[in-house]
């Protein structure tokens, strides 16, 4: 086994056995979710007050409830449709309240320019989950780019933890609006190609019937 491989093995481990611990606890997964909600909150703080490597820290932990309350409601069968929902709207405030923290910080030393930067990026994150969730409205699914939540989640972590904040929001404001970009034409190209289908089948049945 391989050093990655050992340790992907062990926390995969710890994180079955918080989720066990979850379970047996018999505490609903959206409080879980909303406890990551309210963590989050408390690292924005953090960043309005320039405590970047802090805020890394606590971005941590909530991401930990990210990832065990949706393995604790399918180990408790308490999986459902509102649960879903409940989550994406939760990390939308959570990523939000994070970019709210950084703009607070940015306006309080005077860099307009990282201001600016961080409204593109907050714009971004908004955009990159609007055109996925309105796209699934005219094709099956729009699941395509690099910058989806987790990564925007990680690199703000390592932007954090190694005070480079301004080199990561300048990736994710670049591959973020581009991932919005991507999804735009991928709805485009699937929208068409579902319509020629659609088009092509009354064709089909007509030939079919004159046989």
């Amino acid at each position: 086994m391989t050093y990655t491989g050992a340790i992907g093995w062990a926390c995969n481990k710890v994180v079955r056995l918080i989720v066990r611990g979850l379970a047996l606890s018999k505490i609903h997964p959206n409080v879980l979710t909303f406890l990551g909600l309210v963590i989050n909150i408390g690292a924005a703080f953090l960043l309005a007050v320039g405590q970047f490597r802090w805020a890394g820290v606590v971005i941590i932990g909530a991401g930990l409830f990210d990832m065990v309350d949706g393995r604790v409601a399918r180990e408790t069968n308490r999986v459902t449709r509102f649960g879903g929902f409940f989550d994406s709207v939760l990390d939308r405030y959570s990523d939000l309240a994070l970019l709210v923290g950084l703009l607070v910080w940015y306006g309080s030393i005077n860099r307009p320019w990282y201001v600016v930067l961080t409204a593109l990026v907050m714009t971004a994150s908004v955009m990159i989950s609007y055109t996925r969730a309105r796209a699934e409205n005219s094709i099956p699914t729009c699941k395509v780019g690099f910058m989806e939540r987790p990564e925007r989640v990680v690199l703000l972590i390592l932007g954090a933890l190694f005070d480079r904040m301004a080199p990561v929001l300048w990736v994710i404001a670049v591959l973020g609006n581009l991932t919005v970009v991507h999804r735009m034409v991928f709805t485009f190209q699937e929208a068409k190609r579902l319509e020629e289908a659609q088009l092509r089948a009354p064709a089909a049945r007509v030939a079919e019937r004159g046989r």
